[in-house]
């Protein structure tokens, strides 16, 4: 250790101690704050207010705005915020991401800089990551923004536009990361300037930021219409991809030889499960196109302008069969595949896989086809939150991701100390041969726990093996809740029993957000059934496979030992775990090198994917902001609205075309050219030809109504019209 550190100490401690001089600012308001009569709080909201307006130093108002809203909390719900809750505050209000364990009351937290920044008059947004906790927190706080005189909204999927545009109104606003960025997308496609709910993007504060930050960064938002029915297509595309020939597995093994699978060869083509890319060899395409010649679907070659559309169809065929796998990439409920988030577990109802993926495995699943899709809007998180004059975030799991957080949105990392002690144990994992090894163990290990009434969680990596290892437990009569993307609506009260004295609970990674789980269970029989509970060593995570990321364990773990409860966590892998296959010529990688070297991974593909999505942000918000123009213009009425459908329409045009100039720039690589560089010419060249198709069609409609105008010519008292 250096003098600097032993003098100074650490950079986080440094940081901790001026977070620590500032709650002792707030602190000693208290007293004045206490004194103060409930009709006081709006009174001191409006002075405040009014000392902002007039230029007054803010981080003087802030100490006053951080003591008004923790006696708010306190008198309304006889919450007082802790010292560490005051410190994460004052690190979402400076724009940085607070890196607070589970338990710690975040809920509470973001109250403190929300009501502070809801003083400016522009708006706060509070995203969460799924609509439950979303009006469960706009529920639970409103009463607190109410004494200090401000308002309060959430929006939800199922409300109309004007509820909308009255949530987005109120100074405050909770919702989930989707709806926010949806209704930007929505207000950008509207006909009128009535249709519009939001209001701008002052400051916003992103419950479980990772997740939305970094897990769902490479997701793009997409709103589409039904196109061409392509149905025909995508089943004889199945058909091929079903005959297409594998390579031979090791006799009498279920894996692949070392040598091919280290240059991703599988026979006639080629997987990159890191990257879930396909592509046809040489010898692949002459295969399928024998295949499709004898079946007289194309005469010729496959990789003619014809039949493009085919080829392209036949490689997310083979993606759909071989790197998309049902009860764990998706679901099939009643005839329809439904998407399931591989980072939270829940079926994302509504959204389609894009590209043809999504129509390729409902031929692999035999479900009907719905028509190709038409995208009309889209936007990534990263370029959605970037529109914000300020984010922060709060999370328990960030610190890893510190690097990318501060490289990408310019945000701190910050880790604030627990209010009490943490003395969860987490143990060292438990590593087999064999899946099957590893099933019993994990089955030994709740039975010995649920014999001593201490509840047990297990996390699980697949709706399949959350389904399984709950039918291993009911032939030794072990009873279990599970939970899972099949049964998600009862999430909260699945997990909220969860901490019962003998439970056992199953859960895919959605159990690693969202509600606490309590020692005991429900409060009705909590202080007994607690202490009975804490007697017995606390709750017990047990997870089944290390996970992508560690971030993901960690967030499992996190759900035991909350504000100093006991606790303990343990993992039980096999060297057959999916983890490890993402590696086969590497059968003795540890799980923390090859949870690194995916991270490694993901994050090169999302840094990547941002450079090309940095291009399509900036011709988004320049189209956005003429299309807008047109909303807002003074145009004849006959001229509006065949503007914005045109206008529409070749943005519509525009992003399909981005679409496949993406796909194309990969191949000049082959010719030693920068496919970025290549995307940002050719992008740039297309998008200045949109435009100048779309001042072109503007005359020719200009034109067209000129023509058609009605002029009204005096006749005997009547009118006679005429064009």
């Amino acid at each position: 250790m250096n003098l600097k550190m032993l003098i100074f100490g650490t950079s986080d401690e440094r940081k901790v101690y001026k977070l620590q001089k500032l709650t002792n600012q707030v602190t000693a308001h208290e007293e004045n704050m206490r004194s103060l009569n409930d009709r006081d709080f709006p009174l001191w909201t409006e002075q405040l207010k009014q000392r902002l307006a007039s230029g007054e130093n803010p981080g003087d108002i802030r100490i006053e705005a951080f003591a008004l809203a923790r006696e708010a909390a306190r008198r309304v719900l006889g919450e007082r915020p802790f010292d560490v809750q005051v410190m994460g505050a004052f690190v979402l209000d400076e724009g940085n991401i607070a890196e607070m364990k589970t338990g710690e009351g975040k809920t509470l937290v973001c109250v403190l800089p929300a009501y502070f920044n809801s003083l400016y008059g522009k708006g706060v947004h509070i995203v969460t990551v799924n609509e439950y906790l979303a009006h469960r927190d706009a529920e639970w706080m409103t009463p607190v923004y109410t004494l200090l005189g401000v308002s309060c909204g959430v929006v939800l999927a199922q409300m109309d536009p004007v509820a909308r545009t009255q949530a987005y109104k109120c100074d405050i606003t909770y919702g989930t990361n989707s709806e926010f960025a949806f209704d930007y997308l929505r207000d950008n496609m509207q006909l009128s300037e009535n249709g519009i709910v939001q209001r701008g993007f002052n400051y916003a504060i992103i419950d479980e930021a990772d997740s939305i930050l970094i897990d769902e960064a490479r997701t793009p938002l997409i709103i589409s219409n039904e196109g061409d029915d392509d149905s025909s297509v995508c089943r004889a595309a199945d058909t091929i991809a079903r005959k297409l020939r594998e390579v031979e597995k090791k006799p009498g093994t279920n894996d692949y030889p070392d040598e091919l699978l280290d240059e991703k060869i599988y026979g006639d083509f080629t997987l990159d499960r890191n990257h879930h890319k396909a592509s046809l060899t040489k010898d692949g395409i002459l295969h399928a196109e024998k295949l499709l010649n004898e079946e007289g679907t194309i005469n010729g070659c496959l990789d003619t302008k014809e039949n493009f559309p085919l080829l392209h169809y036949i490689i997310e065929s083979i993606r759909a069969r071989y790197l998309y796998q049902k009860d764990k990439d998706y679901i099939v409920n009643n005839g329809e595949v439904l998407i399931v988030d591989e980072f939270t577990g829940r079926v994302l109802n509504g959204r389609r896989y894009s590209e043809g993926l999504h129509e390729a495995i409902e031929a692999k699943e035999q479900v009907n086809i719905r028509k190709q899709t038409r995208t009309f809007a889209r936007i990534s998180y990263q370029n959605f939150f970037c529109m914000y004059a300020k984010i922060a975030g709060m999370t328990g799991t960030a610190y890893s991701e510190a690097d990318e957080l501060k490289t990408i949105y310019d945000m701190d990392v910050i880790a604030i100390p627990t209010n009490r002690q943490m003395i969860r144990n987490d143990l060292p994992d438990r590593v087999f041969n064999t899946i099957n090894e590893k099933w019993l163990a994990v089955c030994d290990e709740i039975e010995n726990s649920h014999r001593t009434f201490q509840p047990v969680l297990i996390g699980t990596g697949s709706i399949e093996s959350s389904e399984y290892l709950a039918s291993m437990l009911k032939t030794r009569k072990i009873p279990c809740q599970i939970l899972n993307a099949k049964n998600n609506a009862y999430e909260a009260s699945i997990i909220a029993q969860a901490g019962k004295p003998g439970a056992v609970t199953i859960a895919t990674n959605m159990a690693g957000r969202g509600t606490d789980i309590k020692l005991g269970g429900n409060p009705e029989s909590y202080q007994g059934a607690y202490e009975a509970v804490r007697k017995a060593g606390g709750l017990y995570i047990i997870g089944t496979e290390r996970f992508e990321s560690n971030r993901i364990d960690n967030q499992l773990r996190g759900r035991a030992g909350r504000q100093g409860d006991p606790g303990k966590s343990r993992f039980f892998i096999s060297r057959e775990d999916e983890l490890f296959s993402r590696f086969p010529g590497k059968r003795t990688i540890s799980a923390s090198a090859a949870q690194k070297e995916i991270e490694r991974i993901n994050f090169d593909i999302r840094k990547k994917q941002l450079e090309f999505d940095t291009v399509l942000n900036e011709q988004r918000c320049i189209f956005y902001e003429y299309r807008s123009g047109i909303l807002l213009s003074d145009y004849q009425p006959e001229l509006k609205m065949p503007l914005l459908h045109a206008a529409d329409d070749a943005w519509a045009d525009h992003l399909e075309s981005l679409d496949a100039l993406q796909d194309a720039v990969y191949l000049r690589a082959y010719a030693q050219k920068n496919p970025v560089v290549e995307f940002k010419i050719d992008a740039c060249r297309i998008f200045e030809e949109m435009l100048d198709g779309l001042e072109q069609t503007t005359e020719e409609l200009r034109k067209d109504i000129e023509l058609m105008q009605i002029s009204v010519i005096p006749h005997t008292g009547t009118e006679r019209y005429t064009e």
